[in-house]
């Protein structure tokens, strides 16, 4: 069976895991919502993360880039306690630390197709379902590989 996102919201708040201190103590791993980068016309990826007051979560949970890059993400902290966010960047990772009702900016560089993750280092904020990802589309900068023809697929084959 499969449900729209719509259904599965519902579904999540009917089962008490729509938000923490219902049925689980933290937000459910993966049940944010889904936002899309965009590109500046200096080619800077850009996207606004928040965390909600009282929801110990990311919005959106999933961040969808269409290539890798340069990245600038404001974080926004609506919250009434201190968070933080230790981010994935080529090279070492960038934390970010935000006390209650601020704004930050993060600057990385992810340059490769894939998943990433992040999350908040402080307290038990993970074990909670603070967590993010940022998950880059495309095929990456490898160049194409050649494919064999069908003629040489049968090269070297035994007949039978």
């Amino acid at each position: 069976m499969t449900t729209t996102d719509n259904e599965r919201a519902e579904q999540l708040e009917t089962a008490g895991l729509g938000g923490q201190n219902r049925l689980a103590l933290g937000r459910l791993l993966g049940s944010g919502t889904i936002g899309y980068a965009e590109e500046g016309p200096d080619g800077v990826l850009r996207a606004t993360i928040r965390i909600p007051e009282d929801e110990i979560c990311y919005e959106p949970g999933i961040l969808i880039l269409p290539h890798g890059g340069d990245i600038e993400l404001t974080l926004i902290n609506d919250d009434k306690n201190t968070h933080c966010a230790v981010l994935p960047s080529n090279g070492d990772p960038k934390f970010i630390w935000l006390v209650n009702h601020s704004k930050g900016t993060a600057k990385i560089n992810l340059d490769g197709p894939g998943t990433y993750y992040y999350g908040s280092a402080s307290g038990n904020d993970e074990g909670r379902g603070l967590t993010g990802s940022i998950v880059i589309g495309g095929r990456g900068t490898r160049p194409r590989q050649a494919r064999p023809s069908p003629a040489a697929a049968t090269v070297g084959r035994i007949p039978r």
